[in-house]
């Protein structure tokens, strides 16, 4: 047994690598190795001579496995040497530069409008896209035959053959949001609503699908004075600029009444857009009271409420503030227009002083 042991000692010592340390373990205390070998003519023994062989060949067994270990973790240790002396890293060199994510700037846009109207007390509703056309068109007092109503304008949803729900659509614009917020609400009420909106439509300054705000307030006392007042100062923290001028123009929309256009003064000096100065005038967004039918609708009284309304673009908006040429730019361009016009995930929208850090 002396021999068996110097015989497997020496082995594990000369072992090169660990593939001829486990041919080692085979041979040694494997199944079929020499030492279980020894261990099954125990039987063979006499209980005298088995009481003295036995803890001979389990001490054998369990010093060629700590032998064994042992020359493993010396292997892996002078392997790590000499990957430590034949390898390097200089930590005095700068890191490899990567490119960070950004958020699109519709995404900005949405959040500093939210932030904006936020801390004018204005809450975010929000609605489903796919809309029935009572939410879409009744409820906003659209006529049958208004223009709007036909598929040459608006996305209808196939209806399946017994299909007895009134017709559905891609929404429009989110003024449907409105009328749900005052069904689940009721008065008064101070919500705006941002989200994708749906037209069939498609240039430079058109898409078939776009995002808008719109925005409402109904209390006992408002006028449009109050109107003109949030515009004005959503505009002058938006495009961050005091001397802001805006300028309403009567208009007709279903769902308000009176109704105006509003129009921001620019220049248009050298081909280049200027907010806030110049003799020229851009329309922005509609606004107007809303109509008593459409408080009716959404089963408000409209002895005894009343409110404004609004809704803009947040596409054009972007376009506007960031210098933006083509509305198609957002939805078909590749990565490097993102990476030029997007921001950063720490760019916080702020009422006042645009974006802060």
């Amino acid at each position: 047994m002396d021999d068996l042991r110097q015989k497997y000692i020496d082995a594990v010592a000369g072992a090169a690598d660990e593939a001829a340390l486990e041919d080692i373990r085979v041979q040694a205390v494997g199944k079929k190795g020499e030492v279980a070998l020894k261990m099954r003519e125990l039987g063979k023994m006499t209980p005298e001579e088995r009481q003295v062989a036995g803890p001979k060949l389990n001490a054998l067994k369990d010093e060629i496995n700590s032998a064994i270990a042992a020359k493993k973790s010396a292997l892996a240790d002078a392997a790590l040497d000499e990957r430590l002396r034949t390898e390097w890293l200089d930590v005095t060199l700068p890191g490899r530069p990567q490119r960070q994510g950004s958020i699109h700037p519709i995404s900005q846009v949405t959040e500093e409008i939210s932030a904006i109207f936020g801390d004018m007390g204005f809450a975010v509703a929000e609605g489903p896209q796919v809309e029935s056309d009572w939410y879409n068109f009744d409820a906003l007092n659209i006529p049958a035959e208004h223009p709007t109503r036909t598929e040459m304008d608006t996305f209808y949803m196939t209806m399946p053959e017994g299909d007895n729900r009134p017709p559905h659509v891609l929404r429009t614009h989110t003024s449907p949001v409105q009328i749900r917020a005052m069904m689940d609400q009721g008065a008064p009420i101070r919500v705006i609503a941002p989200g994708r909106v749906y037209r069939a439509d498609y240039d430079q300054t058109h898409t078939p699908m776009f995002h808008q705000v719109e925005g409402l307030a109904i209390d006992k006392d408002i006028s449009m004075a109050n109107l003109k007042w949030v515009l004005e100062e959503f505009c002058r923290a938006f495009f961050e600029i005091d001397g802001i001028e805006l300028r309403f123009r009567a208009s007709h929309f279903p769902f308000t009444e009176p109704s105006a256009e509003v129009d921001i003064r620019c220049s248009w000096e050298g081909g280049t857009l200027k907010l806030g100065e110049g003799d020229d005038w851009m329309e922005i967004l509609g606004s107007g009271m809303v109509h008593p039918h459409v408080l009716k609708s959404a089963g408000v009284d409209p002895d005894e409420w009343q409110g404004f309304a609004f809704g803009m673009g947040i596409d054009r908006l972007a376009m506007l503030k960031y210098g933006i040429p083509d509305l198609r730019a957002f939805f078909d361009s590749d990565l490097r227009w993102l990476w030029h016009y997007g921001f950063a995930a720490l760019d916080v929208p702020t009422m006042r002083g645009g974006l802060s850090r």
